[in-house]
């Protein structure tokens, strides 16, 4: 995608390279009858979301400590879930983070499928 491409576009297309696994499944807010993280547009795997665009930030299921070092990069922030609840597992990046967010989505599928 090219950096002009707003957030919107560029989880699209993510999505789109994502849900070629027959085990991802996409949530648009328009689908969704239950909103667990607001106003969010998820992709599952395993029924379980690794990915979402909240706010047009990228939000990703990552191990605690891959978070911990790229909090302490500078590449992103731990996710709040708007309540004041930070939630250890989950990174979120802004639009103009250097992170390539297909590889994170992907890493973040791993994880997620992982745990079962």
């Amino acid at each position: 995608m090219s950096p002009a491409s707003s957030p919107e576009e560029r989880y699209a297309a993510m999505a789109v390279e994502l849900l070629r696994n027959r085990a991802v499944t996409r949530l648009s807010q328009e689908t969704q009858s239950k909103k667990k993280f607001g106003k969010s547009d998820e992709l599952r795997v395993n029924d379980k979301i690794f990915a979402m665009l909240v706010r047009g930030n990228l939000v990703v299921k990552i191990p605690r400590d891959r978070v911990d070092a790229l909090v302490t990069s500078g590449e992103g922030e731990r996710f709040d879930t708007g309540s004041g609840r930070v939630m250890r597992e989950w990174l979120t990046l802004k639009p103009a983070s250097n992170q390539d967010w297909l590889a994170l989505a992907k890493e973040a599928m791993g994880f997620v499928a992982s745990k079962r």
